[in-house]
C-alpha cells in the first residue's frame, strides 16, 4: 500500500505521537480523529511514539522543511518552487501524494512546534539508522541550497537536526559542501580530501556503496515516495568516484 493509502487508508489505522502526530492530524483534517469504535474511516492518532517509520519520514520531512523555508521570516517564492521540484523531481510524488506533502508543510508552517522538536522526534525514531539520519540532512542542504546558497539561518538549522542527530562533524561537513563549495563537490559526496590517496578514496567508496545500496536503503523501511531520491544518492556516490577515478588516473599519465 502507498504511502497515501497508509495515512488515509480508513480500516488500517496507525499510530503516531508527539509534534509530528500534531502536524499530520492537521494536515489531514477530517480524516483524523480519535478512532471510534465502528469508525472505519478514521485513522488513529495515539499519544505513545510513532510506530510507522514510514509515514514519520515523511511528515518529518516536510515539517522540517517548511521550519528552515519560514526561518527567515516568510516563504518566497523561489523556496516554493524549490520545493515542488523537489516533489515532482526527486520524490516523483503524484498528485495525491503532493496534496498531502503541500498539507503537511502549510500545517508545519502554522504550528507552534519547533524546528526541534520534529527533529528529536525524527531521531527517536532513527537513530538506529544513520543512512537515513544523514539522508535526511542531504535533503534540507539540498532545498535550503535552491538559489546556490545556504543561508546563515538555514544552516542554523540544519546544523541544530546535526547535533541532535549526534552526526559526526565530519560528515555533516561533506554533505553541507556538496551545496556550498561547488569545485569540491566529488570529493564531499564521498567525505574525502582531494588530499587523499587513491586507496582512500577507494575505501569511502565501497563503505558508501554497501550503505547505500537500494535494496539497503529499501530494507530500512524508506517510505516508497523517498525511493528514488535514495537510488539518486546512490548514483551521486557511484559518479562522484568514476570521476575522481578519471581525474586521478590522468593526472598519472601526464606526470
Amino acid at each position: 500500500m502507498g504511502l497515501v493509502g497508509k495515512m488515509i487508508g480508513g480500516a488500517l489505522g496507525f499510530a503516531i505521537g508527539g509534534p509530528l502526530g500534531a502536524i499530520l492530524g492537521a494536515s489531514l483534517g477530517h480524516h483524523v480523529c480519535d478512532r471510534k469504535e465502528g469508525d472505519k474511516n478514521a485513522v488513529r492518532i495515539s499519544a505513545g511514539a510513532s510506530d510507522n517509520p514510514d509515514v514519520t519520514f515523511f511528515v518529518a520531512a516536510f515539517s522540517m522543511i517548511a521550519k528552515i523555508a519560514k526561518a527567515d521570516g516568510r516563504v518566497s517564492e523561489a523556496e516554493i518552487k524549490s520545493i515542488e521540484n523537489f516533489m515532482v523531481n526527486d520524490l516523483s510524488l503524484n498528485q495525491a501524494s503532493k496534496m498531502i506533502a503541500t498539507n503537511i508543510f502549510k500545517a508545519a508552517i502554522s504550528s507552534q512546534e519547533t524546528f526541534e522538536s520534529f527533529a528529536v522526534q525524527f531521531y527517536n525514531q532513527f537513530k538506529d539508522q544513520p543512512q537515513l539520519l544523514e539522508m535526511m540532512i542531504d535533503i534540507l542542504a539540498r532545498i535550503s541550497a535552491a538559489d546556490d546558497k545556504i543561508s546563515p539561518v538555514e544552516e542554523e538549522l540544519i546544523l541544530k537536526a546535526a547535533n541532535i542527530f549526534n552526526l559526526k562533524n565530519d560528515r555533516y561537513e561533506s554533505i553541507i559542501s556538496k551545496y556550498i563549495k561547488k569545485t569540491d563537490k566529488y570529493y564531499a559526496v564521498l567525505g574525502c580530501e582531494k588530499t587523499d590517496s587513491l586507496e582512500e578514496v577507494k575505501k569511502r567508496y565501497r563503505k558508501l556503496i554497501l550503505e547505500y545500496h537500494p535494496d539497503k536503503i529499501v530494507s530500512k523501511g524508506l517510505p516508497e515516495d523517498f525511493i528514488k531520491f535514495a537510488n539518486d544518492k546512490f548514483r551521486e556516490i557511484k559518479e562522484a568516484y568514476d570521476i575522481i577515478k578519471k581525474e586521478r588516473e590522468a593526472s598519472a599519465v601526464k606526470s
